[in-house]
């Protein structure tokens, strides 16, 4: 078997094993297929190489024994050289090995890095294949989420703005990757959320959330964005202006949405609100929101209204605090205990004013009340 693999022989790449679980792809290195398929992977003969790059990718794939197995050979450096070659299925294959050598851990995405194929790989991003564009962003993506080094690594070399363009360009799950990547990049830091912020991120991953038809490509978005607004007022407010809450929240509310929208959803609603000082984007949710999620909405305005003349003012002529006087309420709750500290910001006859009731009981004293007659 060794000598026609080594030979490179087109006509017998169907012997390849293509390689489903783990036990199979360990058989194919315990029987010294590795450095082979390295060798093939170097022919001038395209199905050869692509067949060969295919392999590498299965058995790169199940665990970081494996993974390493293929380093060891020195495949990487082979693979991340023909990241730029013509054709399109052979750059599948090789994006493909890639990734899965990069998954595994901190140190197998260093070494994929080490190879150069930044910025090149950037240039995949804008392929007119859309799998190319695919298995591009999944291979950015799995270094990305390792790391803040690497994160910034991929920011210092373009790496965001251009999976943002990419996201743009594409449709359904090709933008799945590149969504996914951009909240590992956030999640990261203040500064790596930044980097998203700055690059124009939050508009595309709003497109992404109200455009997109499936459930899970939503959910992703959601996340994405939970992980860019949960860091500061700063970044919570760069979310919140592109009017992404109320979508969310209908997201959350909405029976048709599956549970992993519903709670991912949610948790970014959670995440924005929290952080977020712009009264202006929190307001609907007075009127639109669940109390489980009003507690937070209530919780945001007990924080800025003591400190902010202006925004008092303001909460009065919109008509947020005769909302908060109509809202019930557990005794003793925080929800209970942020509604008496915005009441607390107020004058009584103010709160009265505005509590509901209190046009009838000015009535009753109408009634009631004997003018003098002279």
């Amino acid at each position: 078997g060794e000598r026609w693999l080594a030979q490179g022989s087109v006509t017998h790449t169907h012997l390849i094993p293509f390689l489903g679980p783990t036990e199979l792809s360990q058989a194919v290195v315990d029987a010294g297929a590795v450095p082979l398929l390295v060798l093939c992977i170097q022919e001038p003969e395209t199905a050869l190489k692509r067949i060969a790059a295919s392999a590498l990718s299965d058995i790169s794939k199940h665990s970081p024994e494996l993974a390493q197995t293929v380093v060891d050979v020195g495949a990487i450096a082979h693979l991340a050289q023909m990241i730029l070659n013509p054709d399109e299925k052979l750059k599948h294959q090789v994006l493909s090995a890639l990734s899965h050598i990069a998954k595994h851990s901190v140190d197998l995405a260093e070494m994929v890095v080490e190879a150069e194929i930044f910025p090149v790989v950037l240039t995949c991003l804008k392929d007119k294949d859309e799998y190319v564009k695919k298995n591009a962003c999944t291979l950015i993506r799995e270094i990305a989420k390792h790391t803040p080094e690497l994160s910034q690594l991929i920011v210092n070399a373009g790496g965001v703005a251009a999976v943002i363009d990419c996201l743009e360009s594409c449709k359904g799950n090709i933008r799945l990757p590149g969504i996914m990547m951009l909240g590992y990049v956030a999640a990261h830091s203040e500064n790596l959320a930044m980097a998203v912020i700055i690059s124009k991120g939050v508009p595309q991953l709003s497109a992404c959330l109200s455009e997109e038809p499936e459930d899970h490509i939503k959910a992703a978005a959601a996340w994405a964005l939970g992980q860019v607004g949960r860091h500061t007022p700063e970044h919570a407010r760069a979310v919140a202006i592109t009017d992404v809450l109320p979508v969310l929240l209908a997201l959350y509310m909405s029976t048709e949405s599956s549970e992993d929208l519903q709670v991912k959803s949610k948790r970014a609603i959670k995440n924005i609100i929290q952080k977020c000082t712009y009264l202006p984007a929190l307001e609907p949710f007075l009127y639109d929101a669940p109390p489980n999620i009003l507690k937070y909405v209530a919780g945001q305005f007990s924080k800025v209204l003591p400190h902010d003349s202006k925004a008092r003012r303001l909460f009065v002529t919109s008509g947020g605090l005769k909302k908060i006087q109509e809202i019930k309420a557990e005794p003793g709750s925080l929800l209970q205990e942020y509604i008496n500290n915005i009441n607390s910001c107020y004058p009584e006859e103010i709160v009265r004013y505005y509590s509901p009731g209190y046009s009838d009981t000015l009535l009753q004293r109408v009634d009631s009340y004997q003018p003098l007659t002279n």
